[in-house]
């Protein structure tokens, strides 16, 4: 059986699956993943930040899928809530994210708990994306992803620049709307060039600039988004917003600049009430 092969079209027919949804070029950004995007560190960097919806076909698997787009089978079952590996059927739409977190390679001696507190992680978490029993013994050679995990950043030598984190891509002077009004940034570029704005739970989001949700996510983890909305626009960058309270828009539809699309939450992997925020393609104003 040839394996599948994933369409690489901003506008899918979701009669037969696949579609990339974000493009970013070549200036990358840093090796980071996840909503809070701390320095990450990969045997095999993926190749961009891309998100990706698949459709999935008669007889697919998750196995198969998570091949097409060089993801885990856990990347899949996290980003999506999936109770089980299983827990997929025909005409299902799937959000694929890329791999996130530390990927670390068990050494002599080393237990779940120790990896948790060397990368900052949750055991919980760690556990549950990995598949594993509480009480599991790690073996050499293990590869367990830590999701999340920082990795530690060597001090900087006398005289050496800073590392700052900035998103590729053009800057598009103007285009985008601040999504929220007022409100404090908490925190600068980081994730898939993200920010966080914080302000009161349940002030209005604002979408950023006009175009069509692609994605509208109003319940679940979704790999740490919680509830979130993605927005392709007409200079093909997309937009999402997350740690929403609540949605107000839906897939497919139309929305012009300074429209209400949720509500601010704390939603997903979030240590209180603000908008996670990123632009996907081009650099981030704010």
């Amino acid at each position: 059986m040839s394996l599948l092969e994933s369409a690489l079209t901003p506008d899918p027919d979701w009669s037969r699956g696949g579609g990339e949804i974000v493009v970013v070029d070549d200036s990358a950004l840093e090796p980071e993943a996840g909503p809070l995007g701390t320095i990450k560190e990969f045997d095999k960097l993926p190749a961009s930040d891309k998100i990706s919806l698949y459709v999935v076909r008669k007889g697919d698997t998750l196995s198969e899928v998570a091949r097409m787009f060089e993801v885990t089978v856990n990347t899949i079952v996290w980003a999506n809530d999936l109770r089980k590996a299983t827990d997929i059927k025909e005409g299902q739409l799937l959000v694929i994210l890329p791999i996130t977190g530390v990927r670390h390679t068990v050494e002599k001696g080393e237990t779940l708990q120790g990896l948790a507190k060397k990368y900052h992680g949750d055991l919980e978490e760690i556990i549950q994306f990995n598949d594993l029993a509480p009480s599991a013994t790690l073996a050499v050679g293990d590869v367990i992803i830590i999701p999340d995990g920082e990795v530690a950043t060597p001090p900087t030598t006398a005289g050496a620049a800073p590392r700052v984190i900035r998103g590729g891509g053009p800057s598009y002077a103007g285009y985008y709307l601040r999504p929220i009004r007022g409100g404090t940034r908490t925190q600068g570029l980081h994730g898939y060039n993200g920010i966080a704005l914080a302000t009161a739970a349940g002030e209005p989001i604002y979408a950023a600039a006009a175009g069509r949700v692609i994605i509208s996510k109003s319940s679940g983890w979704n790999g740490g988004y919680g509830n979130y909305v993605v927005i392709e626009h007409n200079n093909k960058t997309q937009t999402l917003y997350a740690h929403n309270t609540s949605n107000l828009v839906s897939v497919g539809q139309a929305v012009v600049q300074g429209q209400i699309i949720g509500y601010v939450g704390s939603t997903g992997k979030s240590t209180g009430p603000h908008v996670h925020f990123e632009i996907r393609g081009a650099k981030n104003p704010f």
